[in-house]
């Protein structure tokens, strides 16, 4: 079978219902009840929701199981370059065949019916991962929480919320309460859950979720701590203290979400060798990425470029944090987004590290901001913007005037993933 025998089978399904996102629970059961409720076959599930850093965080819990000799199935959205990313069994990204044959059987299953894509997708994942064996499952929330087609597992092993802020409000509310209840909707009866810091507008709701329904917390600040001190990574909780590298994963941000899986880890009690392994081995592309080969590098010998695909407020503070802490050399940013976004929110803690914006529009995104609208959010933010056609276009222009400059593709992970299939 070809990677295009995937493809067909996912263009038909995006037919399956007329929203993208429909949040609601009732089409999953259906279906899971049609497939012989996988979801209840599962490895041990660590469940994992928030606004910022699921991803790395998830790497890195992956990362430390690993290294303890353990086997993890993971389910992450979206995908970069291939729909395969999404699904790792037994820690290895599902083979074209496999994931044909499960996507043919979801699809078999629930006819004609009404069903979104990242539904019957999840659903896809879900029966794959009950058929192969692995230690653990590790499920990363695509949307919200509550209503999201990852929460149908009744008792995973554990819940972690990673830090809350405002996104997606059309889907999950405008304020940080009504998101931080959607968000702490996996949390489950009697089951611990692992707590980043979080406002305290979101922290008190998450509490009060917890104390509902007997769920003990491993809140940062109270039961586990984390700090960069002379260079190294210090971790504490009631067990004791670990001395560790700095994680692998670049940036400021990256030290609380390795104390989240660091207290998760400590938590599943995986054995000698997952704290290390979590902070030095995890693997997250699109986050502060160095490109270093393919045909952008190439292009521009002389310049450092970066890939990040955050796309809302806290992700641009978290970038700009990452950029105050790099050796000083010209910055400037090539930038795409998509019309849902915070746009100026993202932009206004970067435009005080970067000389300039190169807008473009996102190749094949029907919700693109165009980039003359891009740059005129950039323009509102006391950024010096531009546009380009392409990304390789704006390359070009930068590198002609500054061939040493840092440059930071950024704004999408849509854009990211367009990026990196063209770098490949």
């Amino acid at each position: 079978m070809t990677a295009a025998t995937s493809d067909i089978i996912l263009e038909r399904m995006m037919a399956l219902h007329p929203k993208i996102i429909d949040l609601t629970l009732d089409r999953m059961w259906r279906l899971l009840a049609a497939l012989g409720h996988p979801e209840r076959q599962l490895p041990p599930v660590v469940h994992i929701a928030g606004t910022n850093g699921k991803g790395s965080t998830l790497a890195m819990i992956r990362a430390g199981l690993q290294g303890a000799g353990h086997t993890a199935h993971a389910y992450t959205s979206p995908h970069l370059a291939r729909f395969h990313e999404r699904i790792r069994l037994a820690g290895a990204l599902i083979s074209e065949p496999d994931l044909t044959s499960v996507l043919d059987e979801c699809y078999a299953a629930n006819g004609d019916a009404e069903i979104t894509y990242f539904e019957i997708t999840t659903c896809a994942a879900l029966l794959a991962f009950s058929r192969v064996h692995a230690d653990f499952t590790l499920l990363e929330v695509g949307l919200g929480g509550r209503l999201d087609a990852t929460n149908v597992v009744a008792a995973p092993r554990l819940s972690v919320i990673t830090p809350i802020s405002i996104d997606h409000t059309q889907f999950l509310g405008n304020t940080l309460e009504q998101i931080a209840g959607e968000k702490a909707g996996i949390i489950k009866r009697g089951v611990p859950c692992v707590v980043a810091p979080q406002e305290d507008a979101a922290m008190q709701v998450i509490e009060r979720t917890a104390a509902r329904l007997g769920a003990p917390l491993l809140v940062h600040g109270q039961h586990w701590h984390i700090a960069e001190e002379r260079g190294r990574l210090v971790y504490q909780d009631e067990t004791g203290l670990r001395d560790l590298p700095l994680p692998n994963l670049m940036g400021p941000h990256q030290i609380i979400n390795a104390g989240t899986a660091l207290a998760a880890l400590r938590h599943l009690d995986p054995g000698e060798g997952a704290c290390e392994a979590a902070v030095t081995r995890a693997e997250w592309p699109a986050r502060m990425q160095r490109l270093n080969s393919g045909p952008l590098p190439q292009a521009a010998p002389d310049a450092e470029i970066y890939l990040d695909g955050g796309h809302n407020a806290a992700a641009g503070q978290a970038l700009a944090d990452v950029l105050s802490t790099l050796p000083q050399r010209p910055t400037h940013l090539i930038c795409g987004m998509l019309n849902t976004k915070d746009v100026s929110g993202y932009l206004r803690p970067l435009a005080k590290h970067a000389r300039t914006l190169t807008a473009v529009s996102i190749p094949g995104e029907a919700n693109t901001l165009t980039a003359e609208q891009t740059a005129e959010a950039a323009t509102a933010v006391a950024l010096s913007a531009t546009t380009a056609t392409t990304v390789q276009e704006a390359l070009q222009a930068l590198t002609a005037h500054t061939p040493r400059a840092r440059i930071l593709i950024c704004g999408s992970l849509y854009l990211a993933g367009a990026i990196l299939r063209e770098n490949s």
